[in-house]
């Protein structure tokens, strides 16, 4: 036997001369797999039907996970935003904090601000959102559906729980909108037909060229005296989103500063409509919160679970077990059981696992810890639900 020539009992003749002959392309790949599996040994063959079934039940298990890890090598991050220093404190004049936001000087009398969002069941936060924003908001503007993103029919709540904001009554342009109920439509798309609708109440309500509109969800909340700054001094951005601090389930669980999408402009007839994306480059920071999924009851979050635009993520029936929903919300962990959405593994490694607990209230919105009772649920050391 020649130097680096290997022979084995396995092979075959047969093997060999069907691999020879000059046949079709499909029929020639046939051979050469029944040529490679008859080389294979029963350990191979046992390997193989255990490794392969286990592989694709990995997939299945875990396909989304897989996905979010490797998302640095198939994804790039968006452009940085350029982030505007924020600078307050209530014993500052306003003059000095415009001056040193590098807005120039106060105006004679301040932007009137108009208030818009679309309204799913978020009555708790609904109701905090308002009476922080309540000093310096001329108009409340809201539209509520009688179907989810994902085409649930859904009770009007706000028009039953009306009497509960009677404060801004006179304030406020309330609008409904019919769902279209088209069975598996993208829920994306319903979501943009229902911002086109709060587009047009926002007009009706009276919204004026220079005056503040306000786009953002319920739950994204921005401070009080950071719309205040914006409605008095002279020379802020025709765009500027809002830089606000993550919390998941209450302020017990502090994400990052990464929320974004909420922003503020100058309306422009003709120029300005309503959207929930990136709109600018500038970013005010620290302006506020942003309280995802913080809910009272259980049945609160199997509902936005089934009802928001991103339902596929309840891959298997049992996510949405009361009993595993409440383990979920009181270990800090996800309640889908997803990685974090990052664009680096280093960012994505060290938010791996339940989000620490905070113990800090402070700098939390104003009416909340006025009312820290009826609204422990929100505050740290609270993570119980009821099951209603």
């Amino acid at each position: 036997m020649s130097i680096g020539y290997y022979s084995s009992k396995k092979t075959d003749d047969i093997c060999e001369e069907v691999c020879g002959q000059q046949s079709s392309r499909a029929a020639l790949s046939m051979s050469r797999l029944k040529c490679i599996l008859r080389g294979l040994d029963l350990k191979t063959y046992i390997i193989l039907l255990v490794l392969v079934p286990l592989g694709i039940l990995g997939m299945y298990l875990h396909g989304p996970k897989i996905s979010s890890f490797l998302r640095p090598i198939w994804d790039s991050p968006p452009k940085p935003f350029q982030i505007i220093p924020h600078y307050y404190h209530h014993n500052v004049s306003m003059e000095n904090l415009c001056r040193l936001n590098g807005w120039g000087g106060v105006r004679e009398s301040p932007r009137r601000v108009y208030d818009a969002v679309l309204f799913n069941n978020e009555v708790d936060i609904l109701t905090i959102r308002w009476k922080e924003l309540y000093p310096y908001i001329t108009r409340f503007v809201i539209l509520e559906a009688n179907s989810t993103f994902t085409g649930i029919p859904k009770p009007l709540l706000f028009a039953r729980n009306r009497d509960r904001f009677k404060f801004i009554e006179n304030r406020l342009t309330y609008g409904m909108v019919g769902g279209r109920f088209r069975k598996g439509e993208n829920p994306f798309v319903e979501e943009a037909y229902q911002r086109v609708a709060l587009d047009q109440l926002i007009r009706i309500a009276g919204i004026e060229d220079d005056d503040l509109l306000l786009m953002s969800d319920v739950d994204e909340i921005p401070s009080a005296h950071t719309i205040n700054l914006l409605r008095w001094c002279n020379d802020t951005p025709p765009v500027l989103h809002l830089q606000l601090k993550n919390y998941l389930y209450s302020f017990e669980y502090f994400v990052d500063n990464e929320s974004w999408r909420a922003s503020v402009h100058k309306f422009r007839t003709g120029k300005t409509r309503y959207a929930h994306y990136r709109q600018a480059d500038v970013l005010l920071s620290d302006a506020g919160w942003h309280c995802s999924f913080c809910f009272r009851h259980i049945s609160e979050f199997v509902f936005k679970m089934k009802a928001y635009s991103h339902y596929d993520r309840v891959r298997f029936s049992h996510y949405l077990n009361p009993e595993r929903i409440q383990n979920v919300i009181c270990k800090g962990a996800d309640l889908f059981d997803m990685l974090p959405e990052e664009y680096t593994f280093k960012e994505i490694i060290g938010k791996m696992g339940p989000i620490p607990r905070s113990y800090s209230a402070v700098h939390l919105p104003e009416y909340l810890l006025n009312n820290a009772e009826k609204y422990k649920y929100l505050l740290p050391g609270n993570c119980t639900r009821d099951s209603g």
